[in-house]
């Protein structure tokens, strides 16, 4: 009996320790892999490719809800499939398992984002889809929604309808639009606790992202989290209120440890009042990640889908400036940072950087940091890591005065991190690994106070050794068209320390201009002022993606009554320069002020013919993409001047062989 009590009792132990929220010391840094929207960049298929290049900085990524939502193209927040149905505006189910399992492979693990405040139901109130999953079927019925959902307008419905709610009202705020569920409700419970689970064994995620846990009491996620046992849970409390965001961390203590992480609200606050009026005293406000009792718990942002300008007249409540220095503060405090998809887009290489100096300092999410100087141009703070001090420097700084202390390591527009270098020896290589365009230079600096030290490195992947390639410190290497691993470490008193790796993919891309042709002679009668047989036919094209936007900035887009006749048919025709291997363009036309318009078309990179049809897709014209504008060449008929062609992709080649389509002379043309 005794060695079975003893054995249950180290059983219970492990459970505890595995659902204390957040690991403990933890130095990954997060990634939202999506904003609002972003159905392209987000497509699984994507984010997938990106997986090894993402491996090198991220070891989280954080998805948006997965499954089939209510509406065809949605971001997953008018959530209603649970169990069924994962084939979402991101993808297919085959395609999400994929993305998770090549995530896994190489090192990242997936953060699924879990709606469970409120659901959706088919066209009714209360008609919850019927799912099955490992034979057992799951049903939610009114019973299971608030007694006060939609401030009492779901009661009217059933009452009128016959039927009954819960005898429980909301434990939280209540949501209107959709069901508030009742968590009181045994069989919610149950079904919620059998979701996680799946999200875990059948897809793989390693941990939870919370929407909306305002809408219900924190001991549920409690409750939820000791079923699961997710390694990483984090709750989107949304409060700049530091003493409410604390008190839901403490709401989800089990055997009083705190099953959840929360969303570092409180220091998003106080990012955006610093540098949107370039306030840098504000940078000492509050936030989780600054109290050494929280800032385990502390995942901190500055920007995410709620917050960013989605555009038109959805302004939120964006970080309008000062991007990295935002980013940069949050990648040198404690807790773990998220970084939002579109700020690693625009900022790839700083963003790169500031991870890549967080991790050499070993600095992690129970790290401290204390308020070294500030004046009223500037704001600066040390963290220490287990591998040593960094300072980091925000704003102009022009009063900022270095001493001899710190060695600037790395730094861009109002942001800089130093270390100090009589406590270092390592080599600072400038170019975060990545794919570029054309041949890149990458400087490599010694941080160290032995002047007797030497750089040393290797670019074929092989460790650096005493009698490897030297540099001197600040020089610089060019970095050639292909695949180059750049190892480099400071030789010192006969040995290599501390060496770094830098993955670089670099592609001998062309810059190359597009045709865009679109028709809508087959749209329907109220596509007839964009019709060719129109006295003054014109046509609204509305841009994003890649490089591009519109010229007049908003909805509808840019009026085109350019044409050009091709194939033996007339066309409204626009030009677009594709810049880089990875740009694109996307549209909808319309026509008016906008109504009616297309579905979106998006993923252009070559030339393209669209023709509108008069076949809807929830009420939007569905569009053609013909081959006309491909040009049939055969090996014979490649031109002399240029024997280069280049993949889809971007990838430079000579004298294809191999049929298919390549880009040739900026023309989409056929090899075959």
């Amino acid at each position: 009996m005794k060695r079975t009590s003893t054995l249950l009792a180290v059983l219970c132990l492990a459970m505890t320790m595995l659902a204390q929220g957040w690991k403990a010391n933890y130095g990954g840094v997060m990634l939202q892999g999506f904003y609002w929207d972003s159905y392209q960049d987000t497509k699984w298929t994507n984010l997938e490719s990106q997986a090894k290049e993402l491996s090198d900085y991220f070891d989280l990524v954080w998805l948006p809800q997965s499954a089939q939502a209510r509406n065809t193209t949605s971001m997953g927040y008018d959530d209603y499939y649970w169990f069924s149905n994962y084939n979402s505006s991101f993808g297919t189910e085959a395609e999400l398992l994929s993305l998770i399992g090549t995530f896994k492979a190489n090192g990242i693990k997936t953060i699924a984002d879990v709606v469970i405040n409120h659901r959706a139901t088919t066209a009714g109130w209360f008609d919850f889809p019927t799912e099955t999953y490992n034979n057992v079927t799951y049903t939610m019925t009114s019973k299971d929604v608030a007694k006060n959902d939609d401030g009492g307008e779901a009661l009217k419905q059933a009452q009128k309808e016959g039927v009954q709610l819960s005898d429980f009202i909301d434990s939280g705020e209540d949501w209107p639009g959709m069901r508030d569920l009742d968590h009181n409700s045994a069989n919610v419970q149950n079904t919620v606790k059998a979701y996680l689970q799946m999200l875990k064994d059948k897809f793989g995620y390693a941990g939870f992202r919370y929407d909306m846990v305002k809408g219900y009491g924190g001991k549920f996620t409690a409750i939820y989290n000791d079923a699961s046992q997710p390694d990483f849970s984090v709750g989107e409390y949304w409060d700049g209120d530091i003493n409410k965001v604390k008190a839901w961390i403490e709401s989800t203590k089990s055997d009083n440890v705190p099953t959840s992480a929360a969303f570092d609200f409180p220091i998003r606050y106080t990012v955006r009042n610093a540098v949107n009026y370039g306030n840098w005293g504000a940078f000492d406000g509050t936030g989780l990640a600054k109290d050494p009792n929280y800032a385990r718990y502390a995942v901190t942002f500055v920007e995410n889908h709620d917050t960013e300008d989605r555009g038109g007249n959805s302004h939120q409540d964006p970080i309008r400036k000062d991007t990295l220095a935002a980013n940069a503060y949050i990648l040198a405090m404690p807790g773990t940072p998220t970084i939002f998809l579109k700020h690693y887009q625009a900022y790839k290489n700083d963003i790169k950087n500031m991870i890549s100096v967080r991790k050499l300092m070993g600095i992690n999410n129970e790290s401290k940091a204390v308020k070294y100087s500030s004046s009223s141009d500037y704001y600066a703070f040390t963290t220490t890591g287990t591998n040593g001090e960094m300072l980091t420097v925000l704003g102009p700084a022009k009063s900022f005065s270095n001493t001899n202390r710190w060695i600037k390591l790395t730094g861009g527009y109002h942001w800089a991190y130093y270390v100090e270098k009589s406590k270092a020896d390592f080599v600072w290589a400038s170019l975060a690994s990545g794919t570029y365009d054309g041949e890149q230079s990458v400087t490599l600096t010694a941080i160290s106070d032995d002047a007797n030290a030497q750089i040393v490195y290797t670019t074929d992947g092989s460790e650096p050794t005493a009698s490897s390639t030297k540099a001197a410190n600040g020089q610089a290497l060019t970095i050639p068209v292909g695949t180059t691993v750049l190892k480099a470490g400071l030789l010192v008193g006969g040995v290599v320390k501390n060496i770094i790796t830098r993955n670089y993919n670099i592609i001998d891309f062309k810059p190359y201009n597009i045709n865009v042709y679109v028709n809508a002679d087959d749209a329907d009668a109220a596509w007839a002022s964009a019709k060719m047989t129109s006295s003054s036919p014109s046509i609204n094209f509305w841009v994003w993606g890649g490089t591009h936007k519109t010229v007049k900035g908003s909805w509808p887009g840019d009026a085109v009554t350019t044409t050009e006749t091709a194939n033996g048919k007339k066309w409204f025709v626009k030009e677009f320069a594709i810049t880089n291997s990875n740009d694109i363009v996307n549209f909808v036309f319309s026509v008016g002020t906008g109504s009616p318009q297309t579905v979106d078309i998006e993923n252009i990179k070559a030339t393209t013919f669209i023709n509108i049809s008069s076949e809807k897709e929830g009420g939007k014209n569905k569009v053609n993409v013909v081959s006309t504008g491909i040009d049939n060449v055969v090996a014979e008929q490649k031109a002399n001047n240029d024997p280069y062609y280049y993949t889809l992709s971007g990838q430079r080649i000579a004298n294809p062989t191999q049929r298919g389509i390549y880009i040739h002379n900026g023309k989409k043309v056929l090899v075959k």
